[in-house]
């Protein structure tokens, strides 16, 4: 029966790739990408035993809640050398290609994957290519790292258990495409997400990315970064971060700026970052979490809103481990720390993130980028109220229209909506049918609705 079941899954991810080929012939990502949310995998944090094996038993129910893509955080061994708490840093990697024994085995991190793919995961690896820990073996190669002008290697920022990679160095290049195909060719990894891409090289990137990805086409690749996200993104990178949304998003909920504010930023960013890149939108990752607080820290009443508005605006949804539970405490970065609750136990969230994530998956016209639909403000007499719609007209996959009404502030609003030819009848994500008209509507504190139809 399990067999069965994975080829029926394979076919329905086959048949999903090729109604994308039809709605639109010439694909610039990875065609399982356009509908995906994906999701921060924090392997240490996850469960009480912090392994693979422990984790692939929760993979199940991760997927039940409609995730489609697992970003693993790094999994290679730990620099020992200026290790930064008990336990270290993920981004402090001594080998390449070898697993983090606190992890488990490399044949666990196999299984792991395995399982994932059976159950329909795409599966990416952080990738750390801006330096390695200060006692990885490349150290001892004549000019792979910078060092001072007493030979010294050198670090960056208060990143003191690490060492600065030299890209002037082709042998190091080499060496590093080397071990990034042997995740791809070896254990059979589907991407990368790489760690402050900004500070690689561009021109690295775009010989890497452009060698890998014409050995496999399917791989997907995620750059953590947004200055550059113009020429990261032109080969090379998929998707990048959408830092300054995130930041934006931190300061309505705190009342530092309003939704003018927003459309400000959408108007920007289509002059200033490519059409064809995906902007990833989230509330939390591993870096907010631990050093700036959880998303009820730094948003309070308003983190249910705002995860909703990373799934309506354009881009693709991100959820950091533990959210779907409800965590709410800063996770230790160096130490074992594990989330508030597992997923298996009924997390606080679970209803909201699998209705985010089934409504990405229905609603055509909430697709990332060419197979989505644009973002058209929806005028309105409260400036208060995020009021917007996407609406996807297909002759060959049809038609999709997905309305959001937003309150982002902390008092009640009514706000009366020029809905014009959008008025009609919808499908409300609470499950009723509403009609959508030019009455006025009130919206408690921070209450917020969408509707498709």
């Amino acid at each position: 029966m399990r067999k069965v079941l994975i080829f029926a899954l394979g076919l329905l991810a086959l048949t999903a790739c090729c109604k994308k080929q039809q709605c639109c012939h010439e694909l610039r990502h990875t065609c399982w990408s356009y509908d995906a949310t994906i999701y921060e995998f924090n392997t240490r944090q996850l469960t009480p035993e912090g392994t693979f094996a422990a984790a692939e038993q929760v993979l199940p129910e991760i997927k039940e809640n409609g995730i489609d893509i697992l970003w693993i955080m790094p999994c290679q061994p730990i620099g020992v050398i200026t290790r930064k708490g008990t336990l270290g840093s993920y981004y402090s990697i001594r080998d390449y290609c070898a697993i983090n024994p606190e992890f488990g085995t490399m044949d666990d991190f196999k299984h792991f994957l395995n399982t994932a793919h059976e159950l329909g995961f795409k599966v990416i690896l952080d990738w750390v290519a801006n330096h390695t820990a200060p006692d990885h073996a490349w150290t001892q190669n004549d000019g792979w790292h910078y060092r001072d002008s007493l030979g010294n290697l050198m670090v960056q920022y208060d990143w003191t258990d690490i060492s600065k990679l030299n890209y002037d160095n082709a042998d190091m290049r080499a060496a590093m495409k080397q071990a990034m195909r042997f995740w791809l060719d070896s254990v059979g990894i589907d991407g990368f997400r790489c760690d402050v891409a900004g500070e690689v090289p561009t021109d690295f990137w775009n010989e890497a990315m452009g060698e890998l990805k014409a050995e496999h086409p399917a791989m997907f690749t995620l750059a953590e970064n947004e200055d550059k996200a113009q020429e990261l993104t032109e080969t090379a990178f998929d998707m990048y971060y959408g830092w300054t949304l995130h930041h934006l998003m931190n300061d309505v909920a705190q009342g530092k700026q309003g939704v003018e504010a927003l459309w400000s930023y959408f108007a920007q960013c289509d002059t200033t970052i490519r059409p064809e890149a995906i902007r990833m939108n989230f509330t939390s990752n591993h870096d907010e979490n631990s050093w700036n607080g959880t998303e009820y820290e730094r948003m309070g009443d308003a983190a249910d809103l705002f995860a909703a508005f990373t799934y309506v605006v354009p881009g693709m949804p991100l959820i950091y481990t533990g959210q779907p539970s409800g965590n709410n405490h800063r996770l230790e970065f160096f130490e074992k720390d594990m989330i508030d609750t597992l997923m298996l136990d009924g997390g606080k969230k679970t209803e909201l993130y699998q209705k985010l994530n089934a409504l990405r998956a229905d609603n055509r016209a909430l697709w990332s980028n060419e197979l989505g639909a644009p973002m058209v403000r929806i005028a309105c007499d409260n400036e208060a109220i995020f009021a917007c719609a996407r609406q996807k007209v297909c002759q060959k996959c049809g038609s999709n229209t997905v309305i959001a009404i937003m309150n982002m502030s902390n008092t009640e609003q009514t706000v009366n909506l020029q809905l014009g030819d959008l008025a009609g009848t919808y499908n409300c994500l609470c499950g009723h049918e509403v009609e959508m008209n030019e009455e006025p509507l009130t919206l408690a504190p921070w209450q917020w609705m969408i509707v498709t139809k």
